[in-house]
């Protein structure tokens, strides 16, 4: 089960939050998803480089609040906010409704699943070595405080002409554990040879070692 369940899906609303939090009658329910996925669609397009692994959405009738995770809230906001006005003036013709944006900041990159994923999927489109690349992420994840970290890459590694999968796993992560605190993020990355998938799973601890009593926290 732990190889063919989403980490995240598996935990939804028993001790992990929903990312979007808002009600929607049927006629209106597609259009708002919709929304959603355009809102986090342009912010990963735009604000790459502010390292964001995560998006919270909360709608009322009279306005929709965006909750970005950030690892370089400097990089988001910009100089005297310039460019989170810019960012909500951008939101607001996509929802058509007022928009307020929160900034969460991302102490320690390296224990968020999706930075280490994307991370590692950077370092391949610029053709670094893909063993080094594992090597050195799972390391500095165990060192940053994970209890285990797993990290899996497929595609054609090194130009190979077959594709293959390699695997890197240090400490443990009970991916059936419902009490497991894990993170997981996947990426990809386009080099001349193709494709090539990032997974990765991080084991950061038991909820209830951070006082987590329901599905709701902060990162």
């Amino acid at each position: 089960m732990g190889q063919k369940v989403h980490p995240l899906g598996f935990r939804i609303g028993i001790t992990e939050p929903w990312r979007s939090r808002w009600y929607a009658n049927k006629k209106d329910f597609g259009t708002l998803l919709y929304e959603d996925q355009q809102i986090r669609k342009f912010i990963k397009a735009e604000y790459h480089s502010a390292a964001v692994p995560r998006i919270d959405i909360e709608r009322t009738r009279e306005r929709v609040t965006v909750i970005i995770h950030t690892a370089r809230p400097g990089l988001l906001i910009g100089r005297r906010g310039a460019q989170v006005e810019k960012l909500n003036d951008e939101l607001t013709k996509i929802c058509n409704k007022p928009v307020a944006i929160r900034t969460v900041e991302i102490s320690k990159p390296e224990l968020s699943a999706q930075l280490v994923a994307e991370n590692i999927a950077e370092q391949l489109s610029r053709r670094a070595s893909y063993r080094r690349a594992l090597k050195k992420s799972a390391e500095l994840t165990m060192q940053a405080g994970a209890l285990g970290v797993k990290i899996d890459i497929a595609g054609r590694l090194g130009g190979a002409e077959i594709a293959r999968t390699q695997k890197i796993a240090m400490g443990s992560v009970p991916l059936s554990t419902l009490d497991a605190w894990i993170d997981y993020g996947f990426a990809q990355a386009a080099t001349t040879m193709g494709v090539i998938g990032v997974k990765c799973w991080i084991y950061r601890g038991r909820y209830a070692d951070f006082g987590v009593a329901r599905a709701g926290r902060s990162l």
